[in-house]
């Protein structure tokens, strides 16, 4: 027999990476995910941007447990562009942006609409949340 536990790791901006931290969660409501997240203040006050859940399992017999499913990523939130969206703002400091979408093959990017602004790619399967 197995137990299983549901997880989200909440993504915040971080100085060279994300920071992320970890909550156990009774399932993988996205509403009380959101309320979460409102909590969550990592150092130099970042919020998180985004979650993804994920559920472990582990046998009674097993020491480890492993990742048995896991959601796709939501972003709370933020504006999704192509390089022809981009390219229209006119904006200088999106050069490099619309270079490293082109260079590698990046439909869409998505940029944080709260907190600092940050761009990333929007991969297939991604969620954005509606947090007006």
């Amino acid at each position: 027999m197995n137990t299983q536990k549901h997880f989200c790791d909440f993504y915040s901006l971080g100085t060279i990476c994300a920071e992320i931290s970890t909550r156990e969660m009774e399932s993988w409501d996205i509403e009380s995910a959101k309320n979460i997240a409102k909590t969550i203040v990592e150092r130099h006050g970042a919020t998180p941007y985004g979650f993804i859940f994920y559920t472990k399992s582990r046998s009674f017999s097993g020491l480890d447990s492993s990742v048995v499913a896991s959601s796709p990523f939501y972003y709370l939130g933020g504006k999704i562009q192509s390089v022809a969206d981009l390219i229209a703002d006119g904006v200088s400091e999106n050069a490099v942006l619309i270079q490293n979408m082109k260079i590698n093959d990046w439909e869409y990017v998505i940029t944080t609409t709260g907190g600092w602004g940050w761009s990333q790619p929007l991969r297939d399967g991604d969620v954005v949340l509606d947090m007006a």
